[in-house]
């Protein structure tokens, strides 16, 4: 072992030996300045531990709790709050029959209580409890209480929470709280490597979620990504574009086709080398974060991308983060000491049985992604559906099927059924000279849910007259979802969805008109609503 000099701490295994100076106290708190006071005495000092990936993405997912509850918490009432477009409560209340078999199928702790107050609760109080992980405070409890509070909001808010991020993060989340050191105060670095058994766990969902993405894409046979033109729609019909999207819309047909390889490339030859070693699944990585900045530079992901980079920051070994940090600081020094094994905060008894449920589970998704459905004992069958609910291990792929066209809904209301006015929502498109704009990581729900809605028959969107109603009624939680209310003194009398298509407008056109898009009129989308006779006709 590398001898000690004065005041210094040795940590056993290929970890850090740092001085404990009066500066380097100060760096505890400053993991990055911390960095730089350790000395390199060994060129493959970090090769293999994952130390630093493992603080690094307990914060990231810290950040990513913080932004999921922030982003509901401001939306929670009008979404399923007590007069929001499809209550809590209700929805509770109508499952009651199911008797004690309630709390397995539908997990939450909203089944004591379902109020405004206590969704608001598990909102912030999730946010809270995000920002003390980011510090570092108590990790363990507080992962398994933010996967408590996010999956009882999962399961209440229904189809506002149906999408692959929100699964993600369970998923990601409920793996987090046993690669999490056991301590209760922060440390830099931790007293504890993450678990060897979690990191495979955590490397094998980095592998589903993106090989899956491009599996799904060529094996549902969808002839836009299968000719290379996908992105030549994409840009154009994402749900929220961003203005960046707009002019990636005017590039040429060959750079299009060009980037749908690149992301072939990366969804189902990169994840191919997450089990490698070092420097082999690194550059697997760098190709994940590459792809998820890509995406985040031109649409609205919500913390999709971010979650995804937090996962791949694992495949990064402390070996790369040191000679990161002495390329950005050329005086840094660093030092390792040699020797020794490198404990783990959690016990096998209870990582192995971790892996075997998640493995068990995994068999199943893989079962469904490649239509080979296993039979499986009946033990077997039962323990997958009781853990269903709980969304252990998911199955991925999105935009496995281009939309090539843009229909909008373009809500309007009257007081005489002639006389028409829009409503306008915060962020996706309706009025045509309105620049399309990043939210991300925010997540708008109802916005968000208008696009899906768009591409289905009314009939089929259940949630939609609810929500036409709240406007007829003039709720104003569900107003306060929208841009614009142009009925602030009084609610209208009826309420129609007409259905537009849209399409980003050209350099010319956008020059002559100033405006981003161009729509056509298609018809009505559902029928009238009048608050005086139910519907009013077409």
């Amino acid at each position: 072992m590398v001898a000690a000099r004065a005041k210094r701490t040795v940590l056993p295994g290929n970890l850090f030996a740092a001085k404990l100076t009066t500066a380097e106290f100060v760096g505890i708190q400053q993991p990055w300045f911390a960095m730089q006071h350790w000395e390199l005495s060994n060129p493959n000092a970090g090769s293999g531990t994952y130390l630093l990936s493992g603080w690094f993405f307990l914060r990231l997912i810290g950040l990513i709790y913080l932004t999921a509850f922030v982003s509901l918490g401001v939306q929670i009432k009008g979404l399923v709050g007590s007069k929001g477009i499809l209550p809590a409560r209700d929805f509770l209340l109508a499952n009651q029959s199911w008797g004690s078999a309630r709390f397995l199928q539908i997990p939450t702790l909203c089944w004591g209580n379902a109020s405004d107050g206590f969704l608001q609760f598990l909102c912030w109080g999730g946010a809270t409890l995000s920002l003390l992980l980011v510090v570092g405070i108590a990790p363990i409890p507080l992962l398994i209480l933010l996967w408590i509070f996010y999956l009882s909001l999962f399961n209440v808010c229904r189809v506002f929470l149906s999408y692959q991020w929100d699964i993600l993060l369970l998923e990601a989340g409920f793996l987090a709280v046993f690669i999490a050191p056991i301590e209760l105060l922060p440390k830099f670095p931790p007293a504890a490597a993450p678990s060897r058994i979690i990191l495979w766990l955590l490397w094998w969902l980095t592998f589903r979620l993106m090989f899956s993405s491009g599996f799904a894409k060529w094996r549902s046979r969808d002839r836009t990504w299968r000719n290379l033109t996908a992105l030549r729609y994409h840009y154009e019909t994402q749900p929220l574009p961003s203005w960046t999207a707009w002019y990636m819309h005017q590039l040429p047909g060959w750079f299009h086709k060009l980037s749908v390889l690149v992301m072939f490339a990366i969804e189902l030859v990169a994840p191919l080398f997450v089990f490698t070693p070092p420097p082999f699944s690194s550059i697997a990585g760098a190709a994940f974060v590459l792809l998820m900045l890509l995406i985040m530079a031109t649409g609205n992901y919500c913390f999709f991308n971010l979650l995804a980079i937090a996962l791949s920051v694992l495949l990064f070994d402390d070996a790369f983060w040191l000679t990161l940090c002495k390329r950005f600081s050329p005086n840094a020094q660093f030092q390792f000491a040699l020797g020794g094994s490198v404990s783990s905060g959690w016990p096998l008894w209870l990582t192995v049985p971790v892996a075997l449920v998640v493995a068990l589970l995994s068999v199943d998704v893989i079962g469904r992604l490649v239509r080979f459905m296993t039979q499986w004992p009946k033990p077997f069958e039962r323990l997958i559906e009781w853990l269903e609910p709980f969304h252990l291990v998911n199955g991925y792929g999105l935009f496995s099927v281009m939309t090539t066209e843009r229909p909008e809904i373009i809500v309007e209301g009257s007081h005489d059924g002639v006389a028409w006015q829009a409503y306008e929502f915060k962020w996706k498109p309706d009025e045509v000279r309105r620049r399309p704009r990043f939210v991300a990581p925010h997540q708008p729900r109802l916005d968000w849910q208008m696009w899906f809605a768009a591409l289905s028959y009314y009939r089929g969107v259940p949630w939609f007259s609810h929500f036409l109603l709240r406007l007829l009624r003039g709720s104003p939680e569900v107003l306060a979802l929208m841009r614009k209310n142009p009925f602030a003194d009084k609610p209208p009398r009826f309420i129609r969805a007409v259905l537009y298509d849209y399409r980003f407008t050209d350099f010319t056109a956008g020059r002559a008109t100033g405006a981003w898009w161009q729509r056509e009129r298609r018809g009505l989308y559902s029928p009238v609503v009048s608050s005086r006779d139910g519907v009013a006709g077409g």
